[in-house]
């Protein structure tokens, strides 16, 4: 009776740990840098600085195969009162029109309207990063959020960094190219 008052607890501790579910999300230039058996070249090419980001375009190169594939970074270093943090968020060449499609419709739709009640529009890529904006208290404010659940790694903007976002966007995906 005793083995069973201790083996109930253990059971139910495996049971309840083997279903939590530890999801990260990451970007294909991600799971290509990742890949085992290989010989990965990481070069970073500095594009641009928005409001207190560095957006770079990382070229991933397998030096063995000779494949190669690129991406668009962004870090945002979040200083704290004992530390300093680097967040940062990927975002595939491919995914790149998408995002610029989505901010151009927030610009043009999205910002101009006037909600009655809290509304927010978010893009998501595939590796987690978020570009949106919410209506709160009569005004919409604007954000980039490098990395998810992360709530040290939103990055707010004013309206008018969108239209300078989507310069610099244009520009990587030409760089990328």
């Amino acid at each position: 009776m005793k083995h069973l008052f201790i083996l109930i607890p253990l059971l139910a501790f495996k049971i309840s740990y083997g279903q939590i579910e530890n999801k990260h999300e990451v970007s294909n230039a991600e799971k290509f840098s990742a890949k085992a058996g290989t010989l990965i070249q990481k070069e970073f090419i500095d594009v641009s600085r928005i409001n207190k980001a560095d957006v770079k375009v990382v070229r991933y190169t397998d030096l063995v195969s000779d494949e190669s594939i690129s991406a668009v970074r962004f870090e945002y270093e979040v200083v704290g009162s004992y530390s300093a943090d680097t967040k940062v968020a990927s975002l595939d060449a491919d995914e790149i029109d998408g995002l610029l499609k989505s901010i151009k419709m927030m610009q043009q739709k999205v910002l101009s309207s006037t909600p009655i009640n809290y509304t927010e529009v978010i893009y998501k890529s595939r590796g987690g990063f978020e570009a949106g904006c919410y209506w709160n208290k009569g005004t919409w404010s604007t954000y980039l959020k490098l990395m998810q659940n992360d709530g040290k790694s939103y990055l707010f903007l004013k309206k008018d960094d969108f239209p300078e976002l989507v310069t610099l966007l244009e520009k990587v995906r030409t760089m990328m190219m």
